[in-house]
């Protein structure tokens, strides 16, 4: 995208101006003659300013709007107003250059990244204040664009490689905080370079900025002795790093979709903010209102060594803290979550962070004011990037920047923190930080809403793990709240509710009342079978990886394993498992299972599952391209040492079963089927039954053919939604309409279930569907005679198909196979639970 320009006609020289407001208003008004946003925008300018003080530093200011009303900017612009005698912006804020932007986009990026670093340049920024030529001022600020301060290529002397970025979501805070610490090993240069940026690899911020996405290329150039050792660490680095990007991934997209719910209706109308859903849940509590502080932090310079001291100190124990934070986190959520932590103390030693506060000290700030200035410069600059995932490590850079000023200040621990009520409350904020989250008091905290933040953020991920609910996105209005006033957060329908009189918290906590009871009655009747009304059984299984996996699922009512994920076996490993490390894996599952069925689908690598140490050659649509059996059969070093280790378990004379992934053809289940008995005889091993995945339209098609030479159907919801309906399941604007509710489905599952019954195969599901209770009961009565689903979802589903009678589900079903959307679908489904 071509970087705007700023040109003579926005710029004012020579101006005065009493205030901030009147200095924005000087500044807008240029871009409004010039046609570049409406009128009404200079609110915009007055509502970030309300948010952030927009003080860059040493006399720059950068007034500019809020993300919502981009809709009222014409086209992108730059306008600038010299102010020679200066104004104040802040506290111990003057400034003399105001720049005021206007952004539909990411075009002002370049102007931005040289105004940074134009920060440490005192004297043409002194001349800029006072020049009485508008070609000069357009000419110093309208510098080669860079990524970063001091980011330019190597050159031809630098050693380099390319290497195609293969993170499902791209390059965030967790794999980048990997690259820059291995890249600070190497005492030379190490440059990333994407499109037209450079970034020092070394600089985390500068790394995030580039906005490195899933399938872009990128050049990585180092110089000095040993680069070429430090590349190859690098490129090993980042490669490893695919397969824990991926497995999360992979288990991302196995997550049952929430169920469709009946919301809670009031029976008045009382007052409702709206915001997105981060976290599920239903709870009624008084609002404890974290409400926005201006943290007025004193400028007291002190002596450079002092200052320095101060700050190295301050540093180090925010370091240890983080890291004590992490273990926590570890010991109590997760690995993942306690990334987030180890990703924040990397910020610590960001190179643009830690440089212009020290560029702050030089000039006479004191250490604490300094790194304030900083922070908020930083975070300003990523919050107003045209980048959600941008935005949302903002957080995190001022969490650390808290952090750190509590020990540069000790007198801001108390406006930095605030002290919870006695007994649970609803807590509100402007957003929470990660480590905010991370350390709340439970006994205290019934759910969490915030006016900003996002569905993605890391205080998001944490409120799912903790299994608090959140709403995020409410706007500032919720923070105008009165404090302890009691208040419904109904997280499921994205809903705060307020004020409610008696009559609706009747209501209200009756419908808790009523959910928790038959969570709980749920949960009591976890182990019996899950029988319809008159008399017909669905077998209950569980979609599992790991033998440690089985006893809790068993514990929640698992009758067997339907689906055994293999592909794990392979994604968590920087090789591929042998014949003897698989054959223990199911050797330990059967054992785990102690005689109940175990069905192990074979390696389903391909689409958003992709395992770098087998070195498949990259397809520009994977989902479309060579993926499970058809991988297989291309692949005999994976097949063979796979199906043996299968019929080596299988001799223990235990239940196991093997399911093919991705068939099309028939000619595919009969050339699997003679390699099967091809190791079965050559092993000794008994004969045991063989099924096949219906993922694709062609398996469904077909399923009257392929029937009779197979045991059995298990149908994968989540591919044949996408595959039926042409919606990657990861698309961030479609996915949310590849619902396996679409009567399209819904056909082709009846199509697979009439094709079965031909030769009287048995049928499951293992997708999403499976788990989802009302699409569970809808399944029952399409035919279905096992679902497969996550451990915590089976009580919930055996519940369900309780309630109901075998001929009353098929009867629903007929209903769902003739309506016209997966809407209505829906609506007969709300209808009959």
């Amino acid at each position: 995208m071509t970087a705007v320009q700023l040109t003579t006609d926005l710029i004012k020289l020579g101006a005065s101006s009493t205030n901030r407001e009147d200095a924005i208003r000087l500044a807008a008004s240029l871009l409004v003659e010039q046609g570049f946003i409406d009128p009404a925008y200079l609110d915009s300018f007055f509502k970030r300013e309300a948010v952030a003080n927009t003080f860059l530093g040493n006399g720059v200011a950068i007034p500019h709007g809020i993300p919502e009303d981009r809709h009222l900017i014409h086209r992108t612009g730059i306008a600038v107003v010299q102010l020679p005698h200066g104004v104040e912006w802040g506290v111990n804020q003057t400034a003399r250059l105001v720049v005021a932007i206007a952004a539909q986009s990411d075009e002002h990026l370049a102007l931005l990244r040289r105004l940074t670093r134009l920060l440490g340049d005192s004297a043409t920024l002194d001349r800029l204040a006072t020049t009485l030529d508008p070609e000069d001022m357009a000419n110093a600020l309208n510098g080669e664009a860079q990524a970063t301060p001091n980011a330019s290529r190597l050159g031809d002397a630098a050693e380099s490689f390319v290497w195609t970025v293969d993170y499902p979501n791209g390059l965030h805070a967790r794999p980048a905080s990997t690259w820059v610490e291995t890249a600070r090993a190497h005492p030379g240069d190490v440059r990333i370079c994407h499109n037209e940026q450079v970034a020092d690899a070394k600089n985390l911020l500068a790394l995030l900025q580039l906005g490195i996405e899933n399938g872009n290329e990128i050049r990585v150039e180092a110089a000095g002795p040993g680069a070429s050792d430090a590349l190859a660490r690098l490129k090993g680095v980042m490669q490893l790093l695919t397969r824990e990007e991926c497995s999360n991934a992979a288990r991302a997209a196995t997550v049952t979709p929430a169920s469709p719910k009946h919301l809670w209706q009031a029976a008045g109308h009382p007052a409702i903010l709206r915001g997105k859903s981060a976290s599920p849940g239903f709870v009624i509590a008084p609002l404890h209102i974290r409400r926005r502080t201006t943290l007025e932090v004193p400028d007291i310079p002190l002596p450079l060594p002092q200052g320095g001291a101060l700050l190295e100190n301050a540093l180090a124990e925010t370091a240890r803290e983080l890291d004590e934070l992490g273990n926590a986190t570890l010991a109590r959520l997760g690995s993942a979550e306690a990334g987030i932590f180890k990703a924040q103390a990397e910020l610590l030693r960001d190179t643009d962070l830690i440089g212009l506060c020290c560029r702050l000290m030089v000039e006479g700030r004191g250490p604490a004011f300094a790194w304030q200035l900083a922070v908020n410069t930083l975070a300003e600059r990523l919050a107003s990037a045209n980048s959600p995932l941008l935005a949302a490590r903002a957080a995190d850079l001022r969490d650390v920047g808290a952090r750190v000023l509590v020990h540069l200040q000790p007198g801001t621990q108390a406006a930095l923190t605030a002290e919870l009520p006695e007994g649970k409350s609803i807590l509100v904020a402007e957003d929470l930080a990660p480590s905010d989250t991370a350390e709340l008091d439970l006994s205290r905290i019934a759910g969490l809403v915030t006016a900003h933040g996002g569905p993605t953020s890391h205080t998001a991920i944490l409120a799912r793990t903790l299994g608090l609910p959140a709403l995020v996105a409410t706007g500032d209005a919720v923070l105008a709240l009165e404090e302890g006033s009691l208040a419904i957060l109904d997280a499921d329908g994205g809903r705060l509710i307020l004020s409610p009189d008696k009559a609706d918290l009747a209501s209200a906590r009756d419908w808790q009342t009523t959910q928790q009871q038959a969570r709980q009655l749920d949960a009591e009747q976890r182990q019996a079978p899950a029988v319809t009304r008159d008399g017909h059984r669905i077998e209950i299984a569980a979609n599992l990886n790991r033998p440690a996996q089985v006893a809790d699922a068993l514990d929640l009512g698992a009758e067997g394993i339907g689906l055994m994920r293999t592909e794990f076996l392979f994604l968590e490993s920087d090789h591929i498992p042998d014949e003897e490390e698989q054959l223990a894996t199911y050797l330990a599952m059967q054992d785990a299972l102690e005689g109940r069925e175990l069905i192990v689908r074979l390696l389903d690598i391909g689409g958003d599952k992709q395992v770098p140490h087998l070195g498949l050659p990259r397809e520009e649509n994977p989902f479309l391209g060579v993926r499970g059996i058809r991988l297989l059969m291309r692949r005999p070093d994976l097949l063979e040492p796979q199906l043996r280790a299968l019929y080596r378990a299988a001799t223990s004379g235990r239940p196991l079963s093997i399911m093919f992934p991705m068939v099309t053809s028939l000619a595919e289940v009969i050339a699997l089927k003679a390699e099967c008995e091809r190791i079965r005889l050559a092993v000794s091993a008994p004969a045991i039954k063989l099924g096949i995945m219906i993922e694709v339209p062609a398996a469904a098609a077909l399923a009257d053919q392929l029937a009779e030479y197979v045991d059995f159907f298990s149908i994968g919801t989540n591919d044949l939604t996408q595959y039926v309906l042409a919606i990657d399941r990861q698309h961030p604007e479609l996915a949310g309409e590849a619902d396996s509710l679409h009567p399209a489905v819904l056909r082709m599952i009846a199509q697979t279930v009439a094709g079965a019954r031909r030769f009287n195969r048995w049928v499951g599901v293992c997708g999403g569907l499976a788990g989802d209770p009302a699409g569970a009961a809808l399944l029952t009565g399409l035919g279905v005679d096992e679902l497969s689903m996550s451990p915590v979802d089976i009580p919930a589903v055996k519940a369900r198909i309780r309630r109901h009678s075998a001929a009353a589900l098929a009867t629903l079903a007929q209903q769902a196979l003739q309506a016209h959307d997966a809407a209505a679908v829906r609506a007969l489904l709300e209808d009959a639970s």
